[in-house]
């Protein structure tokens, strides 16, 4: 009942509703945190833009898709979470936070990032999982920084060269996309630590043995006839795993037929319920 009372105040534009929804933002919290997820919020409050000392900003599951302009007065926000919320564009106001480290953008509407988001030159982590994506937003290729990107859940079928401009990334995620082969710049990426190709439609892995940073492999649902060949100690989720090389050739040709059949028969349902 609680839910169906905050969604029907939420379409009120009052202030008395306002603070019903969110509380009374009088005040700067002690620890610098703001936690609005969750609230059916349609708008941010302005009031929320006043706390200039902000260094994190929770607005998670919502019903957002725009933001005011007045929150780029947040110079100091490290960390904002718009996850699970309406967004079909990236509102220009986000793109303008200088001290910004870590996005949550997960679970949205949007296709493309616009080009200002380089000039978030501190942004470490970004989470686009679950959106709208066919191709990759290339801007994302100009965050120098970046350390942690998850793409997972889209519709990319490719990955640009000029990803591998980016030295400090660490961890990707690209499980549940369209990647019918093994992008090629990934081979040049050695200092990558975490590679995520789960639940895409390659059929043949190359050897990874050469990428001296790597620690995990995920590499299941893939309709492939080979695992990818590692250094030691790096860690591999998929088919084959457990196995030699050469017990893995034994038994690719054979297994290969019964994986593309697993595959089809059983991700679409998979992808629907994540």
């Amino acid at each position: 009942m609680g839910n169906v009372m905050r969604g029907v105040i939420a379409l009120i534009p009052s202030e008395r509703c306002q603070r019903f929804l969110v509380g009374d933002l009088k005040e700067m919290p002690l620890d610098r945190t703001l936690d609005l997820s969750s609230r059916q919020l349609r708008r941010l409050p302005l009031a929320a833009c006043v706390f200039d000392e902000l260094v994190k900003l929770y607005l998670s599951d919502n019903n957002l898709s725009t933001l005011p302009a007045d929150l780029q007065g947040l110079r100091k926000l490290q960390l904002l979470a718009l996850d699970f919320n309406c967004f079909e564009e990236l509102p220009a106001a986000v793109c303008r936070l200088p001290q910004l480290s870590i996005l949550y953008l997960g679970n949205n509407r949007l296709y493309y990032l616009p080009s200002e988001l380089r000039a978030l030159k501190e942004l470490n982590t970004l989470w686009l999982e679950t959106n709208c994506f066919t191709v990759f937003p290339e801007v994302v290729c100009e965050l120098s920084n970046l350390k942690t990107l998850h793409l997972g859940y889209n519709q990319i079928r490719s990955l640009p060269q000029e990803l591998g401009q980016l030295e400090e990334l660490r961890s990707i995620w690209l499980a549940g996309n369209q990647l019918s082969e093994f992008p090629p710049v990934l081979l040049e990426m050695h200092f990558l630590a975490v590679l995520d190709v789960d639940r895409n439609k390659i059929r043949r892995f190359p050897a990874l043995s050469h990428m001296q940073g790597l620690k995990l492999v995920i590499y299941d649902h893939n309709p492939c006839v080979n695992a990818p060949a590692v250094g030691e100690g790096v860690r591999r989720v998929g088919r084959w795993a457990d196995c030699s090389d050469d017990e893995q050739e034994e038994d690719g040709s054979k297994a290969a037929s019964e994986t593309t059949a697993e595959v089809v028969e059983i991700q679409p349902e998979e992808e629907h319920n994540i």
